[in-house]
């Protein structure tokens, strides 16, 4: 894996870079694991703007990922990597002994031609998942289920690394990336190793217009509208946003303020706070 750079043809391509990762295919992806993606540009079923920068972009198709590994004791063989162009992380194809294609996240360290298995009697091996009752401690994981059976919800972008720490009266602790310790369920599934693509927060867009592929659009700074659009809008020359803290175009406190419920029914699985507390 390595950050790719490009000849100063012209201002932007000077400062644009890009992820090139050993083994990926350039083959197209399989049909049967393809849906259509429409886009929304960020309305919702009103027509009304309820996301804002969203709109445009290149056309995509949403590649089916098996988020559950449900096929417990079957191997599987890597077909290949794939780019998949909505989310960070590759994606791997794998087919099983029995013939069924799927797609998995791709950990870093998986090549095409390596096998991978699912359920408790798998070995720990990068790529295969196993209940976090039979994972040992201090192993590193990803694509971590909250909720046994659901498919994994944590730990799934590029890069990203959860460590098991402790288990105890039927739950595991488990350090996430942001540094919170959160109670998991032994009984729910988890895939050994990191999350390939570890480079991906190193690329450089380089240009306005790449991020337009992205489906992203302009985002405008409050202190540079006016009043009438914007609370932080308004004053001589560079002014300050004259108030206590940062807002929303709307007055809603931003930048910082938490929003969480106070009394959330998933406090009580937080170990330890992301910020230390």
């Amino acid at each position: 894996m390595a950050i790719k750079l490009y000849r100063p043809t012209t201002p932007s391509r000077r400062n644009m870079t890009s992820l090139q990762i050993e083994g990926i295919s350039k083959d197209k992806p399989e049909k049967s694991l393809l849906l259509k993606k429409k886009k929304h540009a960020g309305r919702n079923s009103y027509g009304r703007i309820t996301v804002r920068h969203h709109g445009g972009g290149n056309r995509k198709k949403y590649r089916v990922i098996d988020f559950k590994r449900q096929k417990a004791g079957v191997p599987a063989e890597v077909v290949s990597l794939q780019y998949d162009p909505n989310r960070s992380a590759n994606i791997a194809l794998i087919k099983y002994e029995d013939g069924v294609l799927a797609y998995i996240i791709a950990p870093e360290g998986l090549k095409a031609g390596d096998k991978v298995v699912s359920g408790p009697e798998a070995d720990i091996l990068t790529g295969n998942s196993l209940p976090l009752a039979n994972i040992p401690l201090g192993t590193f994981i990803h694509n971590i289920e909250l909720y046994p059976g659901k498919g994994a919800q944590l730990v799934r972008s590029a890069g990203s690394a959860a460590q098991l720490m402790a288990k105890e009266n039927g739950y595991a602790q488990v350090r996430l990336p942001s540094g919170e310790v959160r109670l998991v369920r032994l009984d729910c599934v988890a895939t050994i190793g990191q999350v390939g693509a570890h480079e991906h927060e190193n690329v450089k867009i380089g240009k306005a217009g790449r991020k337009r592929h992205m489906g992203v659009r302009p985002t405008v700074r409050g202190s540079v509208m006016n009043p009438v659009d914007h609370p932080h809008g308004g004053g001589e020359g560079k002014s300050p946003i004259g108030r206590p803290g940062p807002v929303t175009p709307w007055g809603k406190p931003t930048l910082g303020y938490k929003t969480r419920k106070k009394k959330n029914r998933t406090d009580k699985f937080i170990v330890k706070r992301r910020n230390g507390k």
